[in-house]
């Protein structure tokens, strides 16, 4: 305390002098019209720059909430569509309309959205981890896309984060079908290109065409019929000659991923459960 006071009064002229140019200030503006303009003028000018500049931040806060939701929406439109695809495609042959309509034409798949945290593109077998843990809801099982399509499959989950399986690996294995003719086969990674995959197991009597749409089956208990995989780029004779190899330029582009969307089959449980042991 001693040395404060010694140190204002051994600068008592400064003090003096702020105090005295700070009146004068106030006294100059509160009773000259002139100066008064310019001050609030200044004054204005600097406030409206800080609530600009604070309006800017929360815009771009905002804008990822709604980027976020929008994804949502975008995703749960998409399994919509894919889910009426399926729905017409069974009305076409129903014979009692009414009964099918009693039952579920709708299902809700989407869960969640999550943020990759890692992504391997160039690996034998390549996994991608997710923000999204079993203290969010996540299981083991539950499937992955994006605007674009299929991304993968939780395998493992931690408290805050999964591990992801992607087409990209050879040990998954998607059930999916030409979307225009209706033959299935399995889809695969034959570890080239990150950029395609093969479909095999189709019957060689098949009619099919470069470009033609590849989606998932349905006869997974993981993804809905209908999910978008990728179009056909070419095709080839397997060992037997009784089936043909696709080779399916795939729609997700892991190289710039996004965020993307978890979903989970209600019925998955029962279905599994009815898998032979």
């Amino acid at each position: 305390m001693r040395r404060l006071i010694e140190f204002i009064i051994a600068r008592s002229s400064i003090f003096v002098f702020v105090i005295y140019v700070t009146i004068s200030i106030i006294l100059l503006s509160r009773y000259n019209p002139y100066h008064e303009s310019i001050y609030f003028n200044s004054a204005n000018s600097v406030t409206g720059k800080y609530y600009s500049i604070i309006n800017n931040v929360t815009s771009y806060i905002g804008l990822q909430k709604i980027n976020t939701e929008l994804q949502l929406t975008n995703t749960e439109l998409q399994l919509q569509v894919a889910q009426l695809k399926a729905d017409l495609e069974k009305l076409q042959n129903e014979n009692n309309i009414e009964q099918y309509v009693q039952g579920s034409l709708t299902r809700n798949y989407l869960y969640g959205i999550a943020k990759p945290v890692n992504v391997t593109t160039v690996n034998t077998h390549n996994y991608i981890t997710i923000d999204k843990g079993y203290n969010d809801g996540i299981i083991e099982g539950m499937g992955i896309i994006n605007r674009s399509g299929v991304v993968g499959i939780v395998t493992n989950v931690s408290e805050n984060y999964s591990l992801v399986i992607s087409i990209l690996n050879p040990k998954l294995r998607l059930s999916c079908k030409l979307k225009d003719s209706g033959y299935f086969g399995s889809l695969t990674w034959d570890g080239e290109s990150p950029e395609f995959a093969k479909l095999e197991e189709l019957p060689r009597h098949v009619d099919f065409k470069k470009g033609d749409t590849v989606v998932t089956s349905g006869y997974s208990s993981v993804f809905p019929e209908g999910i978008m995989i990728g179009t056909v780029e070419e095709s080839s004779r397997q060992k037997n000659d009784n089936f043909y190899d696709l080779k399916v330029k795939l729609s997700t582009d892991y190289f710039r991923l996004g965020d993307v969307c978890i979903i989970d089959n209600p019925d998955r449980a029962e279905r599994d459960s009815l898998k032979v042991k």
